[in-house]
């Protein structure tokens, strides 16, 4: 992460996006998997992280929030998801057409978050100039 404030949005926005792309691995790896017995699906928990780093914080707009979140505050948190439950005989509790909506809907989230990202060096960028 850069130290800077200037770079405040670029750090949450990265480690979101961080975030995002590891998720799209566990998604991916979760549709890999749904013929072998006994598999539990894997996600990945981020967006609870940022609310409690952001909705902790004593400070009143959401720049303040943002300039005093820490890096150690935006661990995502990978987890198994339901891992006493199966709906399939083979234990397996892998819907492949869940997945494929939840990784269609990451993709648009990811896309965004990089928007985000360039957009707020276009902003540097014009100040700059």
């Amino acid at each position: 992460m850069l130290n800077s404030n200037v770079f405040d949005y670029v750090n949450v926005l990265g480690k979101a996006a961080d975030a995002s792309w590891q998720r799209n691995e566990l998604l991916s790896n979760n549709l890999a998997n749904v013929d072998t017995p006994g598999y539990k699906r894997k996600d990945i928990d981020f967006e609870s992280q940022l609310r409690r780093a952001l909705g902790n914080s004593r400070y009143e707009t959401v720049d303040s929030k943002v300039s005093h979140v820490t890096s150690t505050e935006l661990e995502a948190r990978v987890y198994t998801d339901s891992a006493n439950f199966s709906y399939r005989l083979d234990g397996n509790n892998v819907d492949i057409d869940t997945e494929g909506v939840e990784l269609a809907s990451n993709q648009i989230k990811y896309n965004g978050l990089i928007g985000s990202i360039n957009q707020e060096f276009s902003n540097l960028k014009m100040v700059m100039k």
